[in-house]
């Protein structure tokens, strides 16, 4: 098994899931013919989920699947814990096919590998915040005493302190959500699938969960699957996206490979209205020293030169270039690599790179 293998912790292998009773005879049809979702419909009774998917996240990755109601994002993730059987392919988690696991392997893998957040937390009513976080570990014979301690412990990363003893209808919204929230994670999960988790919320207390998220996310360096119809939440959260439509990925890439190189005009029309200045990045739209000075163009002092790194986004180097008569130089490991012209910057905040 190659490096590359074994940092793969979710894969999804040509996953097909048709609805209807004639679901095997309409994915051969599907495949020999390319029909649409309504030709599927109409001609067999039975919707199309998820259409021939390959996917695979990295250990430590926020992997956004987005789309519009209907495009499949949910279907596809409830294949992962097996929620849902796939009509065709194959999923497999650290190596192991989830297709393959009997009744106790399946039931132990949802209780010790993966974690689930929903739009809908499903809190128990008539328990505490804190026996609402540690069911899970209740639920596998855990003991009082460990299970208390590790849903303080969870209670504290989502800043819930003082609340353990409160019941779900003495919170707020958000508060509720943090809840839902540390009940996936008193597990300690490898992995966690997220199903729009914050979209009913107020933008403020929406942007406040996603900056906490984010932030636990960089400490316990959990794999996450993360659900959304907002590509403003897909950009902000995902170290990858995958967009999906009608059943397909249309496009998978980062946040800024999505946004400057659409793959077609659906995706397009998604990025049309995002602003590139915190996605675009300096190593994108730099000429290399020798493109620069191809034409005869004498490269300037570097001691004159506005400098910034590869990483830099285009705010970042709109501030630098404001007032300069020189290009900014871009630096790495103490020696310029690239040069940031006006013009690329202006390209760059266009999309045009």
């Amino acid at each position: 098994m190659t490096q590359a293998d074994t940092d793969e912790v979710v894969v999804a292998r040509n996953i097909w899931k048709i609805f209807g009773p004639r679901a095997e005879e309409a994915m051969q049809a599907l495949r020999r013919e390319n029909l649409s979702k309504s030709e599927v419909l109409e001609r067999y009774q039975s919707v199309v989920g998820v259409r021939d998917v390959s996917i695979s996240v990295g250990r430590g990755e926020i992997f956004c699947i987005m789309g519009l109601s209907g495009s499949g994002k949910s279907t596809l993730v409830r294949h992962i814990n097996r929620l849902i059987e796939p009509t065709s392919g194959q999923i497999l988690i650290d190596g192991v096919d989830v297709g393959r696991l009997d009744p106790e392997g399946l039931r132990a893998m949802r209780a010790k590998k993966i974690g689930m957040v929903f739009q809908n937390m499903a809190l128990l009513p008539h328990r505490t915040v804190r026996d609402n976080i540690s069911f899970a570990l209740e639920l596998r014979n855990v003991d009082p005493f460990t299970r208390a301690e590790a849903a303080d412990r969870v209670i504290e990363l989502v800043s819930l302190q003082g609340y353990g003893d409160r019941m779900p209808s003495e919170l707020s919204g958000g508060m509720q959500q943090r809840v839902g929230l540390a009940r996936a994670m008193a597990a300690d999960p490898d992995i966690l699938l997220m199903d729009e988790p914050f979209s009913a919320l107020d933008p403020l207390i929406r942007r406040g969960l996603q900056d906490e998220f984010l932030a636990l996310s960089r400490v316990m360096n959990k794999t996450t699957l993360f659900i959304t119809h907002d590509l403003d939440e897909a950009i902000r959260m995902g170290t990858r996206i995958a967009i999906m439509k009608d059943g397909e990925v249309v496009q998978t890439g980062t946040p800024e490979e999505i946004v400057t190189a659409p793959a077609d005009d659906y995706v397009a029309e998604f990025v049309a209205g995002i602003s590139k200045l915190k996605l675009v990045f300096a190593h994108t739209v730099m000429q290399s020293i020798d493109a620069y000075t191809r034409n005869g163009i004498v490269l300037p002092p570097l001691e004159a030169c506005p400098k910034a790194g590869p990483d830099d986004n285009l705010d970042a180097l709109i501030t630098r270039a404001v007032d300069q008569e020189h290009p900014i130089m871009i630096m790495s490991d103490g020696r310029p690599v690239g040069v940031v012209t006006k013009d690329a910057l202006l390209h760059g905040i266009k999309g045009e790179v």
